[in-house]
Parts: C-alpha cells; sequence; structure tokens
C-alpha cells in the first residue's frame, strides 16, 4: 500500500504509516448493545452532577460542546453562524424545552449522532499521517523535483523578495503528498521549520535569489526539514472531500427520505400560533436536512457558506414573513434544488490537514471516546 493511501482499511502493517478512519469502530461501538449501553452510563454518570438520575440543561453543555467540537465546529460563542447548531444539538436532547433529560433519551441521542458520525467518515474518511521525513527526501529526490520546483519559482518571484522569504514560502505552498506537514501551524513552524532554516540555510538570505541558488539552497533546507521530521515525526489528519450535489439529487430523487427529512427539518423550528413558520428558519431547516444531503454544516466551509447564503439570498428566506407547513417545506426543498444546480456546475473540492497534537482514535473528542 503506498504511504498517504486513503484506503478505508486501516493501514496496519509494520510499514504503514497511517490510519483511515473510516466510521466502522463507531459503528462497532453502537451495535454492541452491551458494550454501548456501557459507554452511555459511563459517559451519564459523568455528567449527572447531582446524582438524580437526570440530565438538566447546565449538565449537558459539556457534552454539547464535546460534540461541536467532535463535529469540527469552532468553540460556542466565537460565530454566530455555528452557535446556532449548537443550540440545534442541544434541541435534540431536550426537544426544545428546558426540562431534563433521562439516560433513555440520552442514549437515544447519542446512538443518532455516533451513527450520522460514522456515515460521514464513511462517506468522507479522515486519514491519520505520520509524516517522518521519509515522503519529504522523496520528492526532493525524485525526477521530477526540479521541475516542479522551477514552477514553484516563477509563482513566488516577487521584486527584492529574499532568499528567506522564498523558502518560506516554497514550503508552505508543498503538501503531504510531498511529505510536507503544513507548514501554516505554529507547532510545525517553531518546531520543524524555523530551526532547519537557522541550520541548514546558507549565505545571503536577505538577497533575492536567482532561480539557480533557490533550487541549490531550497533542497539543503528541505533536507533539513526531513531530518527534523525524523527525529519529531508530525501526525498529520488529513481528509478530502468534493461537494458536487450528488447527495442531493439523491435525496431529492428519494420522496419518502425526503420527506422524512423535511418533517424532521419543521420539527426542530418555532412556529406561530397558527402553526405558520418564519422564513429566516430556513437556514436552521437546511443545517437539519444537510447530513442527508452530503452538505456540511453551516459554518464549516467558507465556500459552501456562501453557495448555501446565495441561494437563501434568492428565495428571499430573511424576508421573515411567515408560511405554511407545505410552503415552508416547498422552499426548502427549491433551495436544495437550487444548491444541487449550483454544485454541479461548479464543484467545491476542499482539502483539510490539521496537526494532530494528541493521539486521534475514532474523533477529535475525548467524550465520544469508550471508558477504558
Amino acid at each position: 500500500m503506498e504511504k498517504g493511501s486513503t484506503s478505508k482499511e486501516e493501514i496496519r502493517t509494520s510499514g504503514g504509516n497511517g490510519q483511515v478512519l473510516d466510521g466502522s469502530d463507531i459503528m462497532e461501538l453502537v451495535g454492541n448493545e452491551e458494550v454501548f449501553s456501557s459507554f452511555v452510563d459511563h459517559k451519564f454518570q459523568e455528567l449527572d452532577r447531582d446524582r438524580d438520575g437526570k440530565l438538566s440543561v447546565k449538565e449537558l453543555e459539556p457534552a454539547v460542546a464535546d460534540i461541536g467540537a467532535a463535529l469540527g465546529l469552532p468553540a460556542q460563542g466565537s460565530s454566530p453562524d455555528s452557535d446556532h447548531i449548537y443550540s440545534e444539538v442541544l434541541n435534540e436532547f431536550t426537544h426544545g424545552k428546558q426540562e431534563k433529560v433521562s439516560k433513555t433519551e440520552f442514549k437515544g441521542v447519542i446512538s443518532d449522532f455516533l451513527q450520522g458520525m460514522a456515515a460521514g467518515l464513511k462517506r468522507d474518511p479522515i486519514v491519520i499521517l505520520r509524516m517522518d521525513g521519509e515522503d519529504l527526501l522523496e520528492f526532493i529526490k525524485g525526477p521530477g523535483y526540479e521541475a516542479e520546483m522551477v514552477s514553484l519559482f516563477s509563482q513566488l518571484e516577487s521584486p527584492g523578495g529574499s532568499l528567506h522569504h522564498h523558502i518560506v514560502k516554497a514550503l508552505e505552498q508543498l503538501t503531504v503528498d510531498q511529505g510536507m506537514p503544513p507548514s501554516s501551524d505554529s507547532w510545525v513552524m517553531s518546531n520543524i521549520v524555523e530551526p532547519a532554516l537557522q541550520s541548514c540555510a546558507g549565505q545571503d538570505q536577505d538577497k533575492p535569489p536567482s532561480q539557480e541558488t533557490f533550487l541549490v539552497e531550497f533542497k539543503k533546507v528541505a533536507q533539513c526539514v526531513a531530518q527534523r521530521l525524523k527525529e519529531q515525526p508530525v501526525i498529520v489528519a488529513h481528509s478530502e472531500n468534493t461537494f458536487d450535489g450528488s447527495g442531493i439529487k439523491r435525496l431529492l430523487s428519494n420522496k419518502f427520505e425526503l420527506d422524512k427529512n423535511l418533517n424532521t427539518a419543521i420539527e426542530n423550528v418555532p412556529k406561530d400560533r397558527n402553526g405558520k413558520i418564519s422564513k429566516e428558519y430556513l437556514r436552521v431547516a437546511l443545517d437539519t436536512v444537510a447530513p442527508s444531503a452530503d452538505l456540511p454544516p453551516v459554518g464549516a466551509i467558507h465556500e459552501m457558506d456562501n453557495v448555501i447564503s446565495e441561494m437563501l439570498k434568492m428565495m428571499n428566506a430573511d424576508d421573515g414573513k411567515l408560511v405554511k407547513e407545505d410552503e415552508f417545506k416547498k422552499v426548502l426543498t427549491e433551495i436544495l434544488g437550487s444548491i444541487m444546480l449550483q454544485l454541479e456546475g461548479s464543484p467545491i473540492s476542499i482539502s483539510s490537514n490539521s496537526v494532530v497534537h494528541e493521539p486521534l482514535a475514532n474523533s477529535s473528542s475525548t467524550f465520544l471516546q469508550p471508558p477504558s
């Protein structure tokens, strides 16, 4: 198996440098009733501070925060776009009321959440890569190195730009495919890149370089970076995803599944005394339907937020008009269709690389780890 492979099988061989998180371990946890019940009991007791056998809204807050972290959301209170998702997670537990939650209710929500997360990982696996410098050395010693770096140099050229500046910018352009962890990460910069520059950079670092000088000096620094990685391997969580509208198309073609999702969406939004819903809740409802349409949560991906905001604007989602449930569902369906057409014409591809500073198992949240 090639290094950096995105196969959905875990790389367990002694020579492997990564592991693929595809949700199978999560499904195994949820599918084993005895193990899952023990898992839920442990988490419930951990949260039930007053030991009354139920969880208050206050006691649920750590669980909601950890679920948000597992979804990749910024901390609660830092973004209006993501804060309403935290509210929706809490509403899943409390059904929009301020009442306490029983262990049975808690177990049901956790099961639904974990299964949703597992489905997401199955669709878009996260590859955990151990970057130890070998792939970077392979790249700089390979036959395509010079041509690729010449092309990169031409893109980086700027009047008066120093050799140091060019090398730093070139390292930022390298990817995990070439064996380079993201140098935008502060830890990688201070512990890998900067020491390599200090120990391996040649003379005249403040002068603009010629192409020949750049190629020679960059290779020296890259070799030092590889040596630093050998001494201090960096763990990177890598994921790739393309939003092309196919998930929305699949949902819209399945009337039963579509109706079920639309009904769930309107259950989670406020209604007036006549049962009408304000169109301002279309964004919230869309976020409820998003997992079934292979769409990310609002606030997770900037490019997708732009597309969704444009479609909501086209449908006058912010005019505050009150509409009946059927009309609300019709508009929501039209928004999904518009997003689908936009993505079919201009798919959005996202690649993410995050440096992991602690062991990563099935999620980024300790809340989701079974008791030892």
